[in-house]
């Protein structure tokens, strides 16, 4: 009997970080295993520690290294609370940052679902946000620094290109729901140039595809409607910054950002994408054995989907929204147990 061929492993580049970072990158690629899905993975060491030990934050041999896996998993990247020897910024722009611009991971994808007891239990949504542009593209500079007469100016790049292509990808999204729908939101009362080259290539993409409904809300109603009645929301779209707001916002009313999974995406596939739980590196409880893995988990399955692993992807996501036991008295191990069981 001939061998069976065994299936060409995905080439994952995982970047665990710092505080909890390994603890649930290791837990999530251990639940995509226990799905089947053959991985190779190759670890980076990158974050606040690397900085701290060698000034390290990326270097261009490891940008052009990270360029040749298929997906990037990232478990968590920052100092302790209080440490001051990692100013602000270093390893946001940095790193976190100059892998979104120079891998073109122009969607950040982030989808929700509502767990038991939370104010969107029992909703799915997610948000779609412009990744590379907006405030966090770095246009300002600052003047008189340090005197009673300092200005500092912070602009906000919105492009035609830009807006568009993270558009269509709401648009394709809201496609595969049962109920279609893309709500922009942003505040085109008042930030009237932005909001309007928002607004017409939404209406414009619209055109294009009649059996998704549109909508719109101003930014600061939405953060009313996300708390009020999350369940009229299919897909929203929005630029970074409020995309970036928005989200942890969902991530609470939806059971707490312990639970929050995200995808940074080059949908074009010219480079590798990204994904990421959205907390942080929560020092306080590494090594202790009490991380949430359910985010990174979560983060996985997006991978997976991305990779063409769409079957695991469901399995792997299933197990998390079947979860039903309680993260905090279970640990990381008491939860990867149980999330393997189901896969």
């Amino acid at each position: 009997m001939a061998d069976v061929p065994r299936p060409t492993p995905h080439r994952v580049a995982v970047i665990g970080g710092d505080g909890v970072g390994p603890e649930v990158t290791a837990a999530a690629l251990e639940v995509v295993r226990a799905a089947g899905v053959a991985l190779e993975t190759t670890e980076f060491d990158l974050g606040a520690a690397r900085y701290l030990r060698d000034g390290t934050v990326l270097d261009d041999a490891t940008l052009a290294e990270l360029r040749g896996f298929d997906a990037i998993l990232l478990g968590a990247v920052g100092p302790a609370i209080g440490d001051v020897r990692v100013p602000p910024g270093v390893l946001e722009r940095g790193l976190l940052l100059r892998l979104r611009f120079e891998l073109d991971l122009y969607v950040n994808y982030r989808p929700f679902v509502g767990v038991p007891g939370s104010l969107a239990a029992g909703c799915r949504f997610a948000i779609v946000r412009e990744n590379t542009e907006g405030p966090y593209a770095g246009e300002g500079g600052r003047l008189r620094a340090g005197t009673p007469h300092e200005v500092a100016t912070q602009g906000s790049v919105n492009t035609r290109f830009g807006v568009e292509r993270c558009v269509r990808y709401a648009f394709e999204r809201a496609a595969r729901l049962a109920s279609p729908r893309v709500t922009l939101v942003h505040k085109t009362n008042v930030l009237t140039f932005a909001g309007d080259l928002w607004q017409r290539v939404v209406n414009a993409v619209a055109a294009e595809t009649p059996g998704v409904a549109v909508d719109y809300h101003h930014v600061d109603a939405a953060c009313i409607y996300l708390v009020e009645d999350p369940a009229r929301y299919g897909v929203i779209v929005t630029d970074n910054l409020f995309g970036d707001i928005l989200s942890d916002l969902a991530g609470a009313v939806s059971g707490g950002i312990g639970f929050a999974a995200s995808a940074n995406l080059n949908p074009a596939r010219t480079g590798p994408s990204l994904f990421e739980p959205v907390h942080g590196a929560a020092h306080d409880i590494a090594g202790t054995g009490r991380a949430n893995p359910l985010a990174a988990v979560s983060s996985a399955a997006l991978m997976l989907e991305h990779l063409g692993e769409e079957a695991a992807a469901r399995r792997v996501a299933a197990a998390v929204a079947d979860f039903d036991g309680d993260p905090s008295s279970l640990g990381t191990a008491g939860v990867t147990a149980r999330l393997l069981e189901r896969v």
